[in-house]
Parts: structure tokens; C-alpha cells; sequence
């Protein structure tokens, strides 16, 4: 491996990641930016993104030999599927388990609050936060959430569902090599927001769509990426490199309209999957009020300053259950940090139902 500008920029990343993690210097600069694709940036989200950006820009030039890297950009968008929707259909073992309602967000108050719900999963997080913990907790900053406090919680099959995470990243790394400079910056790219919407997210979170449909882009248009910005640049030798990796169906005689699916069906699918988001999102709402159930409080149950229309009972052999009827002014998001002040140290844990009309 020789040294070259990619590997320089992928060291710079990784260094910008180590100082995101020791000072919060750069965060007015970066945060702005990393908030738009990485759903309400955080600096545990800025630390990994600019870190695995790096390391799939280095560990792209590892590979001399030639090897069919389409190959293995396709099996990764395959395998990343698979795992945002296992992260969805864990979320559901994990409510039906614990007897919660699906349209509601679950919120840990062990250790720190952690909370997941169908929309924006955590509980792939909290396995990688449990070892990561285990291993540099000292130095985890209090503003940096591991989500340890979902660890208990988490389905068995979540310890195996989590093991297609590591496997995604080797077939990324595959898929990045022997690729003219544009498309190899786009892949890092999409493939580290991949991996954290993946941890972090779901499939509804807006890196995982960034992650999954940016990278079906590039299989299915990174040649007229790559010839767009070769003739803006006017940069002769990606020009010549992106010849070398036309698409199959180019070549073929395939029709019009089959060759127009094919450049078309990524937008299409970006359509059909933020739709789906937003259906799920607003059938589960419940617009009236919002029902909040604190479960196994250590006494009487205050909620300060939050309105509230009525309040119940639930007792039964497993938990003890407080129920709120909480008014529907309040943003969803607001609501749920404004609970955990005078639910700190007081239950097991709380939910919170839908309201996504909150946000309108």
C-alpha cells in the first residue's frame, strides 16, 4: 500500500475524529453540517462518522490485485438491508416480549436515559455501547450516550443480529477498492452513515436512507456520477478510469424503458421507502393526548411542571404502572427529555406513545 492523497485525507479524518472526541473545539463548525445527514448529529455520531470515514478511505488502497468490487457493493447493499429490517423486526420481539404497545417509545432510566422505538431503534447501540464501555469507559465523556442502559432489555437475537455488522464492513471495504476518486469518496461516505443509521437509527433514521440508497446510487448511476464530475472537473484521468467500469446493462441491449428503470429505480426506491416512514409514522400517532406509562416507580410519581388530563392505575404480578394523560400541545421530542428530570432515579422505566403530527 502506497502512500497517496486518499490515505492522507483518510489519516486527517480519523485525527479530526480525535479531537471531536477530546474538545468540543470544532463542534459550532461541524455539528450544522453533520446534523443534516446524520439525524440530529450528536458528538458520539460525529466521533464515529469522521472515524470510519477515514478508515474506508485508507483501507480502500489495501488491495492492488484486480477483483470485481461490484460484486461486493451489491452484496453489501443485500446485507445492510437485511440488518436495518432485522434492527425493525428486533424492535418488535423486544415490544412484544416486554408486552409494550408498538407505537410507543421505550425509555430506559437504568444508568443513563437511553430510549428506542420502532422509528429510531437503539438497541443494536446498546450491545456496541456495552462492550465499548467495558473497555474505555473511563473515558466516555457524560455527553457521549452509549445507550447501556437498553442493554439489559435486548432480545437474545439481537447478540446475533449484531454480528452482520462487522460482516457488512469487510464486504464494504471490498466494495471501495480499485474505484476512479469520486466514487470512492461517495462510498466512504454512504457506507459510514450506513453503519452508524445501522447502530444508531434503523431503517428510518436519516443516515441509514442516506447510507443504503446512496449506495444503491452508485451501483446503479456511479458511472455517470463519476463522467458528471470528470467533465465538470475537467479531469481527464477519472474520465479514463470511469470508461474502464461501465455498467453490465449499458452494454447490453437492453430497451429504452428497461434502460431508463434501471438508472430510475434508486429514486424510486428513496420515494417508496420515506413514504413508507412517514405512513408508519402518522397510523401510529395518536394525535388526542399523549399516554405516558411509568412502570415500577420507586414512589408517588410527580411529573413537575408537564400538563397532565388524568392519571390511572395498573397493577398487576409483574409491574406496577402508573398511566398519564399528558396534552397533546407539546412536541414529541420535547415531552420525552422533559420526563426523564423528574423521572430520574424514580421508575424502571417509561413509555411515551407516537405524535407525529407534533412536529408539524
Amino acid at each position: 500500500m502506497k502512500l497517496n492523497k486518499t490515505i492522507l485525507l483518510g489519516f486527517i479524518f480519523i485525527l479530526l475524529a480525535g479531537v471531536i472526541f477530546v474538545s468540543d473545539i470544532l463542534n459550532p463548525i461541524i455539528r450544522p453540517v453533520t446534523y443534516l445527514f446524520l439525524m440530529g448529529s450528536s458528538k458520539g455520531k460525529d466521533i464515529m462518522f469522521f472515524g470510519l470515514l477515514g478508515i474506508f478511505l485508507i483501507l480502500s488502497q489495501v488491495i492492488e490485485k484486480e477483483m470485481d468490487a461490484t460484486r461486493y457493493l451489491r452484496i453489501s447493499i443485500i446485507i445492510g438491508s437485511v440488518l436495518l429490517v432485522l434492527g425493525i423486526i428486533l424492535e418488535i420481539i423486544f415490544r412484544l416480549q416486554m408486552g409494550i404497545k408498538l407505537n410507543t417509545v421505550f425509555c430506559s432510566m437504568s444508568n443513563t436515559m437511553s430510549s428506542t422505538s420502532i422509528l429510531h431503534t437503539h438497541l443494536l447501540k446498546s450491545i456496541l455501547g456495552a462492550v465499548i464501555t467495558q473497555i474505555i469507559g473511563p473515558f466516555i465523556q457524560s455527553d457521549i450516550n452509549t445507550g447501556v442502559g437498553l442493554y439489559s432489555y435486548v432480545p437474545s437475537i439481537g447478540f446475533l443480529v449484531i454480528l452482520l455488522i462487522p460482516i457488512l464492513f469487510v464486504t464494504l471495504v471490498l466494495a471501495i477498492q480499485k474505484r476512479p476518486w469520486f466514487t470512492t469518496l461517495l462510498i466512504a461516505f454512504f457506507s459510514s452513515c450506513l453503519l452508524i443509521g445501522a447502530i444508531d437509527g434503523g431503517l428510518w433514521a436519516t443516515p441509514s436512507l442516506v447510507g443504503i440508497l446512496g449506495l444503491f446510487l452508485v451501483y446503479k448511476n456511479g458511472y455517470y456520477l463519476n463522467y458528471i464530475v470528470g467533465t465538470v472537473l475537467k479531469d481527464e484521468n477519472l474520465l479514463k478510469e470511469n470508461e474502464m467500469i461501465q455498467p453490465s446493462y449499458r452494454n447490453t441491449c437492453l430497451s429504452k424503458n428497461r434502460y431508463m428503470f434501471n438508472r430510475l429505480l434508486p429514486y424510486m426506491v428513496v420515494v417508496l421507502i420515506v413514504a413508507l416512514r412517514f405512513t408508519v409514522a402518522f397510523a401510529g400517532a395518536e394525535p388526542d393526548c399523549y399516554t405516558v406509562e411509568v412502570v415500577n416507580a420507586n414512589d408517588t410519581v410527580d411529573l413537575g411542571n408537564i400538563s397532565i388530563e388524568t392519571i390511572d392505575y395498573d397493577a398487576n404480578t409483574n409491574v406496577n404502572k402508573t398511566i398519564f394523560k399528558v396534552e397533546p400541545t407539546y412536541n414529541e421530542m420535547e415531552l420525552i427529555n422533559d420526563l426523564k428530570v423528574p423521572l430520574n432515579n424514580s421508575c424502571e422505566y417509561y413509555t411515551v406513545s407516537w405524535n407525529a403530527y407534533s412536529y408539524l
